[in-house]
């Protein structure tokens, strides 16, 4: 059984929370879990997190659970979905002023069963995590992970970098979007972290393991989460998915 808890905090210094959160299940389905982190402004980040949230749950829970869909079914519903918002935030900000600009992070896990797909735009993230390590599934779409990429930073400049927020692909930004796929069977025991990088920027990846391998529920982890995020600084908005794969489960 997958178990979520669900947080998002507006952090120390930012007067709105444009980050967005949430847990979607189909009845006898599968489960969807989405994060997002809104940019362009006060009206526009928030918009555009919680709209792509919003839309992403309203198709999701549109579809029909006598529909049978294989993970290659779910990719290209995914695509579809995902591309729809993307035009969607992106016509909006085209026609309203207030708007011009605005774009999101999207990043969705959904699981059915023990397998899980994961579709990623910007640089929120999403880490498998259990007693032996924690992995980072997904790659930032950043312009600092460019340069990692190429080898011109370091890790540790990476983690400073003055350009460390730039993001290079973002939903509703431009007039199409290309999302990263990838595919990840949870075993027993095993969390899913989702998280904006409110939290990766500022936590160190052995330090949110030592936190969520602890002992305590979902809530207390996440809740911890958040505030060691916040006593390093607490610059941005922070939010969680947690999940937790406690037994073997069967797909649906």
């Amino acid at each position: 059984m997958l178990r979520f808890e669900v947080l998002s905090d507006i952090g120390k210094k930012r007067t709105v929370n444009e980050d967005s959160a949430a847990v979607f299940t189909i009845q006898n389905g599968p489960t969807l879990a989405v994060i997002a982190d809104g940019m362009g402004g006060h009206r526009g980040g928030d918009f555009a997190s919680s709209t792509a949230v919003q839309l992403l749950g309203e198709k999701f829970q549109g579809v029909s659970n006598s529909t049978k869909m294989n993970e290659e079914d779910w990719k290209e519903w995914l695509l579809e979905t995902v591309s729809f918002i993307n035009h969607t935030i992106f016509e909006i900000a085209e026609k309203d002023e207030n708007f011009k600009g605005m774009g999101t992070t999207l990043d969705a896990v959904l699981v059915d069963g023990n397998d899980c797909l994961i579709t990623h735009v910007g640089d929120s993230r999403v880490y498998i995590i259990n007693e032996a390590e924690i992995i980072q599934v997904t790659k930032d779409h950043s312009f600092v992970n460019i340069l990692l990429d190429s080898g011109e930073i370091t890790e540790e400049e990476a983690a400073t970098h003055p350009q460390r927020n730039w993001i290079m692909r973002a939903v509703g930004s431009e007039k199409s979007i290309t999302p990263d796929f990838y595919h990840h069977q949870l075993k027993e025991n095993t969390y899913l972290l989702i998280c904006t990088d409110g939290l990766s920027n500022k936590v160190s990846r052995e330090t949110i393991h030592s936190i969520v391998t602890c002992v305590g529920d979902l809530h207390t982890k996440a809740v911890e989460l958040v505030k060691i995020a916040n006593d390093m600084g607490g610059e941005d908005n922070i939010s969680v998915v947690l999940g937790y794969s406690d037994s073997e489960v069967s797909s649906s």
